[in-house]
C-alpha cells in the first residue's frame, strides 16, 4: 500500500478552506506544519512545564484532568450490553520484553485488529449496521510519516520504523489516507504497564510528549483540510497501550490561537499547549489479558471504545441510535434474564417498605428442575402513602411521612410532610443503594435526581442564589434504617438494604406543567407566566455560571398558595452543566438543537427547550421521534418553515417575538438578554392581570 503524504496532499489542498483567511496565513500555517515533525525536540520545550505541573500537583492526585467520568463510562458500558465485538489475531504477551521482530509484528498486526474491531462494532451499533463502515485502519512510519497497513510495512522492511496505529476516514479521493483523515492514534509503548502497576506515579514526559505532538499535528491538519468537521473537532484522541494495558490522553483546543513563527516551530508549539490546550489523562488499565484476547467489558478498553465512539462522531455527526437510547434496554434485559431464571418469592415485610427475598443455599450438588429455581433480586425499595423515612444528616435526624406517589415518566418521587409540621409539603426524593454501583439504567436516572441534584442545589445555596423560581434544598442525608447499624468504622454501609440510601428533600411543591396540559389547563396566560418565571430562572442560575440542560415539561412545577398568583418553578437540576465536561440530558423532543448536535449547551440552548415546552402547550404538536437525525430534521423544518413561531403567535405576540429571538441567537456564542425578556413578559403579565398585583422577583 503506497503512503500518502501528510503535508502534499491533504494539507495543501486545505488553503482553499473558506474558514482560512487569504494570503500569507495559510501558506505560513502549511510551512509551520511542514517543519514540526520531530517529536523529542517538543517535548524538550516542555520540560520546565512539565516539572512546574507535576510539583503542584497534589499528592496521590493526578496532575490532569480525566477525559471521562466514572458515571459517563458506566452508561456507555450499559449501551454496548449485547454488541458483538470480535479480534482475531491476538496481542502476544510480552513485548516489552522481547526484540523479536516476529512479536513487535504481531503486536502491530493486534493494535491494527484490535482498532478495526472497536471501530466497527461501534459503527454497527450506534450508526447503521446496513451501510459500509466508511474507516480504515492503518500504521505510521516515522521516516516519512507515511500511512501503510502493518502487513505491508512489515514485509517493506519498515517494521522498525513504525511509530503509531490510526484509524482513517475513508476517502474516495484520497484512498490510501491522509493525516487529516485521522480519527485517533494509538502508540505502541513498551513501558505504560509501569503506571498501570504504579496508579499514583505521573506519565513521564517522554511519553506525553509524543502524544501531545501527534495530537498538534492531527489538529494543524484538521485546520487545513477541505474536510467538514463538527465544531468538536478541536479535540483529539491519543491512545497509548503496550502488550496488555492502555491509557487515553485527550488534547484540545483552538490552533487558530498558535502563532505560526515558522523561524519557532517547536518554541510556537510548546506556548500554545503550556497556553491554550487542555489536556485530559486517563488512567492506566488492562486492556488485553494474558492469552492476548481483548478484555472487551473491562474499564480499560471501555475508555478506548468511549474514546473512539467520539472520534466517530466528530466525522459521522451524531449516531442514529445514542447511548441513552441503548443503555435504556438495560433495565428491559435484566428484567427479563430474571424472568427466564424464575426469581421470585417477594415477601413484604412487616412496615410495607420493602420487598425481601430470601435465597435458600444447599452444601451439596443436587439435580433439580429449573421450575423449582428460585433466585433473589436485590431488595427492592417500594415505599406507600403512610410510609415514614427518616433522614439522618451529620448533626440530625428527622423524620417524613409521604402523602402521594408520583412518577415523572422514569422514576417515581413523593410529596411528604415532616413529621413534626404535617401541613408543610415537600418534594421527596430517594435514590439508589450506593453499593448496587447503578444495577440498573433506571437507578443512574436516580442517581442524576438525587445525588446529582443535591450537588446543584447545594452549590447554589452556597453561592447565595435565591429566587421563588428555583427550587430550595431542605434536607439531604441518608435514610435511617430500623434495628442496629453495623456500619464498620472505616466507614461504607452495614449489610442492611437500606443503610446508606441517599434522600434529597425540597421545596415548594406544586403541579407539573405535563399534568397542566394533559387536563387543559395550561392557557395563554400561564404561558407567558411560565416563560417569565423559567426565564428568570435560568437568569439566577447563569449568574453562577450554572445552566439546566433538561427543561421539559416534566421539570416545571406551578405553585399555588391562596395568597398570591400562582407561579412557575423550575425544578430537576440534576443534569445542570457547571462546565465543559458536563453533558446535558439528550431529549429527541426537548433538547435543543446544538445539544443534540455536540453533545453540549450554547447559551441560547436553555432557552430554545423553554421555547419547545411552550410550543406543545400552545397547541403545537411534536411528531413520533426514534433518531437523532429525525428529531434535527423536524427543528430545521419547523424553524426553517416558522411553524413555531406561528403556534406560539397565536397565543401571544410576545412568546412569538421571544422564540423569534431565540432562533436567531441558537448556536451562536452570544449571550442571552434575560433582562431584556423578562422586563418585556412582566408587562405582559401585569396587563393580562390588569392590575393586580404580582411577585415580580427575580
Amino acid at each position: 500500500m503506497e503512503g500518502g503524504s501528510p503535508d502534499q496532499g491533504s494539507v495543501g489542498s486545505g488553503t482553499k478552506r473558506s474558514s482560512a483567511s487569504s494570503g500569507s496565513r495559510p501558506r505560513n500555517r502549511k510551512e509551520f506544519l511542514y517543519r514540526f515533525v520531530d517529536s523529542s525536540m517538543l517535548t524538550a520545550k516542555l520540560e520546565d512545564w512539565f516539572e512546574s505541573i507535576s510539583n503542584k500537583s497534589e499528592p496521590k492526585k493526578p496532575a490532569f484532568d480525566v477525559p471521562f467520568e466514572l458515571i459517563e463510562l458506566q452508561k456507555f458500558d450499559y449501551a454496548l450490553e449485547g454488541i458483538s465485538f470480535q479480534q482475531v489475531v491476538r496481542m502476544p504477551n510480552a513485548v516489552y520484553a522481547s526484540t523479536s521482530d516476529a512479536v513487535e509484528a504481531t503486536a502491530y498486526l493486534a493494535i491494527e485488529d484490535f482498532l478495526h474491531a472497536g471501530v466497527k462494532g461501534l459503527w454497527e451499533a450506534f450508526w447503521s449496521q446496513d451501510e459500509p463502515m466508511p474507516f480504515s485502519v492503518a500504521c505510521l512510519y516515522d521516516e516519512n510519516l507515511k500511512f501503510y497497513q502493518a502487513e505491508k510495512a512489515v514485509a517493506d522492511g519498515k517494521l522498525g520504523g513504525l511509530c503509531a496505529t490510526g484509524i482513517l476516514l475513508t476517502n474516495p479521493r484520497h484512498p490510501h489516507g491522509k493525516w487529516d483523515q485521522i480519527l485517533e492514534l494509538a502508540l505502541l509503548r513498551p513501558d505504560i504497564r509501569n503506571f498501570a502497576m504504579d496508579s499514583d506515579r505521573q506519565l513521564p514526559l517522554s511519553v506525553l510528549g509524543e502524544a501531545l505532538f501527534y495530537a498538534l499535528r492531527v489538529l494543524l491538519s484538521r485546520s487545513l483540510s477541505r474536510l467538514n468537521y463538527s465544531q468538536s473537532s478541536n479535540s483529539v484522541f491519543i491512545l497509548l497501550v503496550d502488550s496488555q494495558y492502555g491509557g487515553v490522553v485527550k488534547v484540545e483546543g483552538d490552533v487558530n490561537k498558535l502563532v505560526f513563527d515558522v523561524n519557532n516551530v517547536y518554541e510556537c508549539a510548546a506556548e500554545w499547549i503550556i497556553k491554550h490546550s487542555r489536556i485530559a489523562v486517563s488512567s492506566v488499565d488492562r486492556i488485553w489479558n494474558k492469552l492476548g484476547n481483548a478484555n472487551w467489558g473491562d474499564i480499560g478498553t471501555l475508555q478506548v471504545l468511549f474514546a473512539t465512539f467520539h472520534c466517530i462522531m466528530q466525522f459521522a455527526g451524531f449516531p442514529k441510535h445514542s447511548v441513552e437510547d441503548l443503555a435504556a434496554d438495560h433495565g428491559p434485559r435484566l428484567q427479563a434474564r430474571r424472568a427466564e431464571r424464575q426469581l421470585g418469592d417477594a415477601r413484604v415485610n412487616g412496615n410495607g417498605l420493602f420487598r425481601f427475598q430470601q435465597r435458600s443455599v444447599s452444601p451439596e450438588i443436587v439435580e433439580v428442575q429449573d421450575d423449582s429455581v428460585k433466585i433473589e433480586t436485590e431488595q427492592l425499595m417500594k415505599l406507600e402513602v403512610g410510609s415514614v423515612l427518616w433522614l439522618e444528616d451529620s448533626n440530625w435526624q428527622k423524620g417524613y411521612q409521604i402523602n402521594q406517589v408520583l412518577n415523572n415518566s422514569e422514576h417515581p418521587y413523593y410529596i411528604a410532610s415532616p413529621v413534626e409540621d404535617p401541613q408543610k409539603r415537600l418534594f421527596l426524593y430517594v435514590g439508589s443503594h450506593p453499593s448496587q454501583l447503578e444495577p440498573a439504567w433506571e437507578d443512574m436516572n436516580l442517581w442524576y435526581q438525587v445525588q446529582r441534584q443535591t450537588k446543584i442545589l447545594t452549590i447554589m445555596k452556597q453561592k447565595g442564589l435565591s429566587s421563588k423560581y428555583l427550587p430550595q434544598l431542605s434536607a439531604s442525608g441518608r435514610i435511617i434504617h430500623p434495628g442496629q447499624c453495623q456500619r464498620p468504622s472505616s466507614g461504607g454501609n452495614c449489610d442492611h438494604p437500606w443503610c446508606g440510601t441517599p434522600i434529597l428533600v425540597t421545596s415548594p411543591v406544586g403541579e407539573t406543567v405535563s399534568q397542566l396540559i394533559s387536563e387543559a389547563r395550561f392557557g395563554m396566560e400561564e404561558a407567558v407566566r411560565c416563560c417569565h418565571d423559567c426565564l428568570s430562572a435560568l437568569s439566577t442560575a447563569a449568574s453562577a455560571g450554572i445552566r439546566h440542560g433538561d427543561i421539559r415539561p416534566e421539570n416545571v412545577v406551578c405553585v399555588r398558595s391562596a395568597v398570591r398568583q400562582p407561579y412557575f418553578v423550575l425544578i430537576g437540576w440534576g443534569r445542570a452543566i457547571l462546565e465543559d465536561r458536563d453533558r446535558p440530558a439528550m431529549n429527541l423532543h426537548f433538547s435543543s438543537t446544538y445539544a443534540l448536535q455536540e453533545g453540549k449547551l450554547c447559551s441560547a440552548s436553555d432557552a430554545e427547550s423553554l421555547v419547545y415546552m411552550l410550543y406543545i402547550s400552545c397547541g403545537g404538536v411534536l411528531p413520533d421521534l426514534d433518531s437523532v437525525e429525525g428529531a434535527l430534521q423536524w427543528r430545521e423544518t419547523s424553524w426553517s418553515r416558522r411553524l413555531i413561531q406561528q403556534k406560539l403567535g397565536d397565543a401571544s405576540t410576545i412568546l412569538k417575538a421571544f422564540a423569534d429571538y431565540v432562533d436567531s441567537l441558537c448556536g451562536t456564542p452570544y449571550p442571552m438578554d434575560y433582562d431584556i425578556w423578562l422586563r418585556r413578559l412582566r408587562r405582559n403579565i401585569n396587563e393580562d392581570d390588569h392590575g393586580k398585583e404580582i411577585d415580580t422577583s427575580g
